[in-house]
């Protein structure tokens, strides 16, 4: 599942971080020029004028008849975020208050339904 920025640098999608006039592209797995900057974790930083494409992506679902975003996966669940705007709604699900107006929860990948991806550039 996919969730935040994503560019495309000479021919392949990388998961960056966009900084100023500078991107920096994410792998995980060693590349020429790439710098290891955690175990499982390369960087190369590289001028935003190189980048043939930068775009957000969000992965959206439902879950419990409920909108939501996936925000991250970890053996067969799936970490959502309510999107409903409702907190009487979250509250009944029995979803964790996470911080002002969010609220999120682990969800079984199986009770997920309707996922789909929204790439804005």
């Amino acid at each position: 599942m996919r969730d935040g920025y994503y560019a495309r640098w000479m021919g392949e999608e990388f998961p960056c971080g966009p900084a100023h006039e500078e991107i920096r592209l994410y792998s995980a797995d060693p590349r020429m020029g790439f710098v290891a900057a955690a175990p499982g974790r390369f960087v190369k930083v590289v001028p935003e004028t190189e980048v043939e494409g930068l775009y957000y992506v969000v992965t959206r679902c439902r879950w419990r008849d409920e909108p939501f975003l996936i925000i991250g996966e970890h053996e067969g669940w799936l970490r959502v975020e309510y999107t409903g705007g409702r907190a009487p709604v979250a509250e009944a699900l029995g979803l964790e208050h996470f911080d002002r107006g969010v609220y999120q929860a682990w969800a079984p990948v199986t009770e997920v339904s309707d996922v789909r991806e929204e790439v804005y550039r």
